[in-house]
């Protein structure tokens, strides 16, 4: 179903066309002359004329159309008002100076002047916003006079409001000046909703990850509360409302297509996974790429796989996100299993083109303190089971990392645990726990493994989803509220290392991270250690 809307876009009046995700419906509005995609309005428009009315009327004969274009309409119009006549002809005069205040936020809209931008720049904070074609400058007490006074009478029209409309929940709340809402979303984020603040802007900014939707106009941040403690006191210092909120589960999306849904199931192609091999790339990305791969040959499981072409896969892309709900982790593997077929194993045949890809959602790590560790191992009754737990605490490996490990990987006089071949292809050193040591001298006693440190039942490969399993039997059975993962042991030895005061970098060249900035991010985690730094001045003799 089409919604219209007559709206005012780069000071033209079009008529808005708003519905659900339709390549059908997107197809026939672009035959229309003057169609046009908004990234603005979110949504396709045309021109607010006879001859394109006529045109969206052929393509949809059963839609209802706004008011001002029914031939039929004999009444005449109601006389326009003189602030509503005012109101026109400041949006439709691209020299028209207009000014609207919403909550903390002046938008100013004016013809581009050499003489009034520096004006504008001796505004503190003042910004230019590319998407709205505006200025905007904070709503600072003063600000407001000073615009009026120099402009003046070239100002032609202004509006204020005192408070503001924003959808949560699916629900529409209104934002006054002093008003502050956090959200938080299902992806482990802060979403945070305010008139313009100076100080609260700059506290968001010094978190990790943080980032503007200039398209909402919202603020998100990675959830912790300590964050959103922190907030709540500067937002009772600053004397705002503040309200905190959780968002509402959404709606599943459908499941992926398997083999018993399709007839003549397609495999990932022999060559993709050959590529794969001969480029080196390990067995789990493997596995990644032709599962992924497989989701996307089989969704057009009629058509030709090399005959697939641009405006079918961003089509298949758009169903992932709307229709599937997947991650945006999980689309960006989609992606890069396409863009490998195409381009490595079809090694140029075709012109490949450009994906956009979703800017990913950074959430910080979950990390158990002292008491939640203890308590998990001491509901650990399996020596095996507690032996692979202690490991990826003491010493911060990963889970392929652990079913990977050999009993000659230990060296005992150094301390050490040579982990080979892990992420990137490259060889680190792990630090060898004495606890540990005890636990693993008991349970290799007991199980006697031949070559790896943990094996199944039969010798083969201990399973990774088995251990997976384990963890989170245990840490219900310990009482643990928070979602614990093999992983989740990794970011506590990172944190609790790093609160115990060992060096960063050596945390860095532990974790084997290539980048000390991803190691960085366990600074913003820890609450420990600010108590012990002593200020220079302390040790000053005067």
């Amino acid at each position: 179903m089409i919604k219209t809307e007559i709206i005012i876009h780069h000071d033209q009046q079009r008529v808005k066309l708003d519905f659900a995700y339709d390549s059908n419906i997107s197809n026939k509005i672009k035959q229309i002359e003057g169609a046009a995609w908004s990234k603005t309005h979110r949504a396709w428009h045309i021109p607010c004329n006879q001859k394109s009315i006529d045109q969206l009327k052929v393509h949809f004969p059963d839609l209802v159309l706004p008011e001002l274009f029914k031939k039929e309409e004999s009444i005449p119009p109601e006389p326009v008002s003189p602030v509503k006549a005012n109101e026109t002809v400041v949006k439709n005069n691209r020299n028209s100076i207009t000014i609207e205040v919403i909550g903390r936020k002046i938008l100013l809209k004016l013809p581009k002047n050499e003489s009034d931008i520096k004006f504008i720049n001796t505004l503190k904070y003042s910004r230019w916003d590319g998407r709205m074609f505006c200025w905007e400058i904070p709503n600072y007490p003063g600000n407001l006079d000073l615009i009026k006074d120099y402009f003046n009478d070239r100002i032609d029209g202004m509006v204020i409001h005192e408070s503001y409309d924003i959808n949560v929940n699916s629900e529409t709340r209104t934002i006054g000046n002093k008003g502050l809402i956090i959200i938080k979303t299902r992806t482990g984020r802060l979403k945070l909703i305010f008139g313009f603040d100076n100080a609260l802007r700059l506290l968001i900014k010094s978190y990790p990850y943080h980032s503007w939707d200039a398209q909402n106009k919202w603020w998100t941040i990675p959830f912790s509360e300590k964050y959103v403690n922190e907030i709540q006191l500067l937002a009772h210092e600053r004397g705002l409302n503040f309200s905190y909120e959780e968002e509402l589960p959404g709606s599943a999306g459908i499941k992926r297509m398997t083999a018993f849904d399709i007839p003549n199931y397609r495999e990932c192609p022999q060559e993709m996974i050959l590529k794969l091999k001969e480029i080196r790339y390990s067995d789990n990305t493997i596995k990644i790429y032709k599962s992924s791969f497989e989701e996307f040959i089989n969704y057009y499981h009629k058509f030709d796989i090399n005959k697939i072409d641009e405006t079918q896969i961003i089509s298949f892309l758009r169903y992932l996100v709307i229709e599937r709900k997947v991650s945006t982790s999980y689309q960006n593997q989609v992606i890069n299993a396409i863009k490998f077929y195409y381009e490595k194993v079809l090694g140029g045949q075709r012109k490949f083109y450009f994906i956009d890809r979703p800017k990913k959602e950074r959430a910080l790590p979950t990390v158990l303190n002292d008491q939640e560790v203890i308590s998990l191992f001491k509901h650990v009754e399996n020596i095996k089971h507690k032996c692979i737990l202690m490991l990826a605490y003491s010493a911060g490996l990963r889970l392929g990392e652990i079913v990977r490990l050999k009993l000659v990987d230990f060296d005992r006089e150094r301390m050490q645990i040579r982990v080979v071949q892990s992420k990137g292809k490259k060889d680190r050193y792990a630090k060898l726990s004495t606890r540990f040591l005890a636990v693993l001298d008991a349970y290799t006693a007991k199980y006697r493994p031949k070559e790896y440190v943990f094996e199944g039942a039969k010798g083969e490969d201990y399973s990774p989803s088995s251990i997976q399993n384990i963890i989170k039997a245990v840490s219900q059975k310990a009482g643990i509220q928070k979602r614990t993962t093999m992983h989740t042991l990794r970011h506590t030895f990172a944190t609790h290392s790093l609160e115990n005061g060992v060096d960063l970098r050596y945390i860095q060249s532990m974790m084997g991270h290539e980048n000390s900035k991803t190691t960085e991010i366990y600074t913003h985690i820890t609450t420990k250690g600010f108590d012990q730094i002593k200020s220079p001045l302390d040790n000053l003799d005067f």
